[in-house]
């Protein structure tokens, strides 16, 4: 069992029957839907809500009930993954360019639990490029408005056959090599306020705990 493999299947442990829980995306979040897929068979009652179109197809596929926000107001659980866990569980998400979708069923969860290997543990955040989601319309000059504030040149994202990567919500993805964030809070903060920003990927306390895992070993990190 791999670090990834490790970290999801123990973060499936933190979901209680009955509960009504946020499914993550991205490579460590396939192992925590895969555990909870197995714990359905087994009896676990729950209702959850996907963060990507693409976890919604694998929970399909293991039989575990799906809801969306118009059956439900707060969720019990949210488990996702990460690019990078700093300081106080300070979060760079979004690699897999869920960004929007994540953060908003993390803010909707009483208990927010990000897994990751112990790869992701930086002592600054900023080594990972910083997703931020805008608006296709006049994304240039969202763009150059993006750059004042993170001090370098954003990239429009784009797939593996070159064309423009879009989200699950049709909204383009800049991706920012920042270097280092030595302010979270305020550089999520400041991107928030430009018109044509419609999310970041810096999720600022919002993590209450963190499964890190080696090939080895697991660590509970709270908050």
């Amino acid at each position: 069992m791999d670090a990834k493999q490790r970290a999801g299947t123990r973060a499936a442990e933190f979901v209680e029957d009955g509960m009504t829980v946020g499914l993550g995306t991205g490579s460590t979040a396939y192992w925590l839907v895969e555990r909870l897929g197995r714990r359905v068979r087994e009896g676990l009652r729950v209702r959850c809500v996907p963060t990507s179109r693409r976890t919604e197809e694998q929970a399909r596929a293991l039989d575990i009930p799906l809801v969306t926000f118009s059956e439900v107001q707060q969720l019990d659980l949210a488990i996702d993954g990460a690019d990078e866990i700093g300081p106080g569980l300070a979060l760079v998400k979004g690699g897999g360019g869920a960004l929007l979708r994540e953060k908003l069923v993390a803010r909707a969860a009483r208990r927010f639990v990000v897994i990751a290997d112990a790869s992701k543990r930086v002592e600054t955040l900023g080594r990972f490029p910083l997703p931020v989601e805008v608006v296709p319309f006049a994304w240039e000059v969202t763009a150059r408005r993006v750059a004042g504030v993170t001090n370098t040149e954003p990239l429009l994202r784009r797939d593996e056959r070159g064309e423009i990567y879009l989200t699950d919500n049709g909204n383009y993805v800049l991706d920012c090599r920042c270097g280092e964030i030595r302010d979270p809070e305020g550089t999520e903060r400041d991107l928030k306020l430009l018109t044509g920003v419609v999310e970041c990927g810096l999720f600022v306390n919002m993590a209450d705990l963190a499964v890190v895992a080696t090939d080895d070993a697991v660590e509970i990190i709270e908050r």
